[in-house]
């Protein structure tokens, strides 16, 4: 019998043949989409790797335990702790702390620390104490505060000698920026990023609050290598699945690395620096988060020696150990921090044992009067240390000869009189036998140049110019040249400064603009613009800020555009550094600049809120307040400032100048006075101080300030008319002439000298010359 299908043939024909359709669709779809899967997956991009994050310390020990036990118990492990019995190491057994007459007291209770001493008000209070801060020479304490604010007390404990004391800058004034509840020992800005891991400072310059944040509570792996959860997990991979990758999935390369790149990773830390970012570790460049301070007076002796808190950074970028590239590794151990060798055996890893470790090249028995002497060890003769924080001996990296020579010149230390070696002996002594030992020719030092330009000497500004074009001086050397150039402003100073802009090293780029007076000068504008598309953060933020007066009329519409992001990350950076005076006063600056006035007052107004005592606020508000008509208040700032600093005496200048200006030209001279006293190698001070002296009537002290004036700087223009003048004034036409002709010969392409002299011959017998009367 036969079956449906035969009996139905047509129809089964048909689904036969859409059967075979079928399977050739699905035959031919199967390679099509292979291909269109493997066409989407090359072409279409490819999801972005999640942003590796901290994973903490647990999870590298399993692999990197001979570091972690390094590591272990170091000045890193211990910079920050929990306050508990374990990790305190300060008596607060009742314990009473004694000076001018106020009484601070250390106890427990029910187990936790406090602390009664001075607070805000002026009065004693309990405060709790919950961190540790440091381990060695000394450790602090930190108490909570509101805004977020940890507060780090100024008497600490002495943790050799078993003793509470007060460091150097503790104030028992509560109105002092130094005092401890203040912002210079507020932890949050001034110490927190090197005392943790991935410290998120989180200040909020609107509320003035903090939000501040870590990964790990002291300096663990990460701070160093950056976040690990890439490279965790790569590690926990089979050996054979690793894939092959750059640097292990660590986003900071520290192996195989030159000196720049591993310095860089330290000097975020160990520099004397203006920080405007939290660090991310994927910065190509040490000033895209900080700015290191140059050897500016206040911070370094003039040749480069450290004399505050500075660190390292700035000392061992100048010394000959960093020219030949050697590394902080060379002599320290990264994870335990330890030298890495005991005594001269550290230097002899590169210095010939029998030409450096002997008498012939130190002069100095290695045992003087049955004990060891220093004069045969490298690091005393070499990095003499100095105490800060009262008791923590802290070594000078720049690694320098001694030199008592430049002692007697400048008044700088010297390892050789330095405590425990001869203390006792003079430093011309000193410098006797070191020219007894190495003869009387010495070499020439940029300190002595600096020491000059700091007290303005016009005599500097030729070498400065050397050494700031000195390809083979450290950068920070060179920058310093550059910044003190500012001083001595002319076309040849210009003309340094614009080389600078181009020069490879940042510091140099970012110190060039810094030091340009912006006056709105087509060529300078043409010069700075190309800068705010500097690869570097911090030089294409302070190109922004020299442009920011002129950007409207002189820039164009895509530089505008580069200009406002470049200004945009400029106010980031300062509102990022807003809870110190500085920060507010770059902000100020920034807006007038631009043009807005208000707030550029009320920022120099919060600066000087968070830091009654700094002046450059004070000082700039009053011109401020000058330039928009508000001469009362500059007056009163200038007052204030002198009242209990006379020796400020730029701003006694400056109030001279605008007492003369209200035409108080009584009290004008008088700061006029103290200024010029204060300043005598500042020769503009004499000048404006001979000129109102003439108009006062005064013309014997007039012609003496003028004169000295012209000692300083024979060849200014400005004060051979200056003196012309004054003689014409008196009918002295003789000496007058005399002036003229300098004037003339000094300089010939300038009409003023001509045009004297031919007056002079109207009111007195001159001859003339050919020369004369061109």
């Amino acid at each position: 019998m036969p079956s449906d299908l035969t009996q139905n043939r047509p129809e089964h024909r048909r689904w036969s043949q859409a059967g075979v359709i079928a399977t050739l669709v699905i035959v031919l779809a199967i390679p099509l989409y292979v291909l269109k899967t493997d066409y989407l997956r090359r072409t279409r991009p490819a999801p972005a790797p999640a942003a590796p994050t901290f994973v903490g310390r647990q999870a590298c020990i399993g692999c990197h335990k001979p570091e972690y036990d390094k590591w272990r118990n170091s000045h890193h492990d211990l910079a920050m702790d929990t306050a508990t019995e374990a990790t305190v190491l300060g008596d607060f057994n009742n314990a009473v702390f004694t000076q001018n007459g106020i009484t601070t007291r250390f106890y427990k209770d029910n187990g936790a620390f406090y602390v009664n001493t001075l607070g805000p008000d002026g009065q004693n209070d309990d405060f709790q104490i919950t961190h540790t801060f440091g381990v060695f020479p000394l450790q602090q304490y930190l108490v909570p505060f509101p805004g977020g604010r940890y507060q780090c007390l100024t008497i600490a404990w002495d943790v050799e000698k078993k003793r509470w004391y007060a460091l150097p800058n503790h104030t028992d004034d509560p109105d002092d920026w130094l005092h401890w509840t203040n912002a210079a020992q507020n932890w949050n800005g001034m110490c927190a990023e090197c005392h943790s891991t991935h410290l998120r400072k989180g200040y909020d310059h609107r509320t003035d609050t903090f939000n501040t944040t870590w990964a790990e509570i002291d300096v663990s792996c990460e701070a160093c290598h950056g976040p690990g959860s890439a490279h965790v997990a790569w590690a926990e991979k089979p050996d054979m699945g690793r894939e092959k990758t750059e640097n292990y999935h660590l986003l900071v390369d520290t192996r195989d690395i030159t000196p720049e790149a591993q310095l860089a990773i330290c000097a975020r830390c160990h520099s004397r620096r203006a920080s405007f970012g939290d660090f991310n570790h994927r910065d190509d460049d040490i000033m895209d988060c900080v700015i290191p301070s140059l050897l500016n007076e206040g911070l370094y002796h003039p040749d480069g020696q450290i004399l505050d808190e500075v660190y390292v950074y700035g000392s061992f970028t100048q010394s000959k150990m960093y020219q030949r590239e050697v590394m902080c590794s060379d002599c320290h151990d990264v994870h335990s921090l330890e030298r890495k060798l005991d005594g001269n055996d550290l230097c002899l890893q590169c210095h010939r044992k029998d030409i450096y470790d002997t008498p012939d090249h130190h002069f100095h028995k290695a045992v003087d009067k049955g004990k060891p002497s220093k004069g045969d060890d490298c690091i005393s003769c070499h990095m003499p240390e100095s105490p800060y924080m009262g008791i923590d001996m802290r070594a000078d990296h720049s690694i320098r000869i001694p030199r008592p020579d430049l002692s007697l010149a400048l008044q700088t230390p010297n390892a050789c009189n330095a405590a425990g070696c001869h203390g006792d002996k003079t430093v011309q002594w000193s410098a006797n036998w070191t020219q007894t030992w190495y003869g009387l020719r010495k070499r020439a030092h940029y300190g002595t140049t600096f020491a000059e330009a700091r007290k303005g000497n016009p005599k500097a500004k030729k070498e400065l110019i050397r050494l700031s074009r000195d390809q083979l001086r450290p950068p920070v050397v060179r920058a310093t040249a550059l910044s003190l150039l500012q001083r001595y402003m002319d076309n040849e100073v210009m003309a340094v400064l614009e080389e600078s802009l181009s020069d490879s090293e940042a510091l140099i780029r970012h110190t060039g603009i810094a030091t340009l007076n912006l006056t709105g000068h087509e060529k300078t504008t043409r010069l700075i613009t190309p800068l705010l598309y500097d690869p570097v953060k911090a030089v294409r933020i302070q190109a922004a800020l020299c442009l920011a007066p002129v950007h409207r009329e002189q820039l164009d519409t895509n530089q505008k555009i580069v200009f406002n992001t470049a200004i945009d990350e400029y106010r980031e950076a300062m509102e990022y550094a807003s809870d110190f005076a500085s920060g507010r006063f770059n902000l100020a600056i920034m807006h007038d600049a631009l043009g807005d006035t208000d707030n550029a007052i009320a920022q120099y107004r919060e600066a000087i809120r968070i830091d009654d005592q700094f002046f450059p606020a004070k000082n700039n508000l009053a011109m401020l307040y000058n330039r928009t008509g508000n001469n009362q208040g500059a007056v009163s700032l200038f007052r204030d400032i002198l009242k209990t600093h006379p020796e400020r005496y730029h701003m006694a200048y400056s109030l001279g100048l605008l007492l003369a200006e209200e035409k108080q030209y009584a009290e004008a001279a008088t700061w006029l006075r103290q200024a010029a006293e204060g300043l005598p190698e500042r020769s503009r001070i004499h000048y404006n101080l001979g000129l109102l002296l003439q108009h006062m009537g005064e013309n014997a002290e007039a012609e003496a300030s003028l004169l000295r004036a012209l000692a300083l700087e024979p060849d200014h223009a400005d004060y051979l008319l200056a003196l012309a003048d004054h003689l014409i004034k008196n009918q002295r036409y003789d000496d007058a002439v005399l002036v003229a002709r300098a004037m003339i010969q000094k300089h010939p392409s300038n009409r003023t000298g001509y045009d004297l002299l031919n007056y002079l011959r109207h009111v007195s017998a001159v001859p003339s010359s050919p020369v004369e009367t061109e």
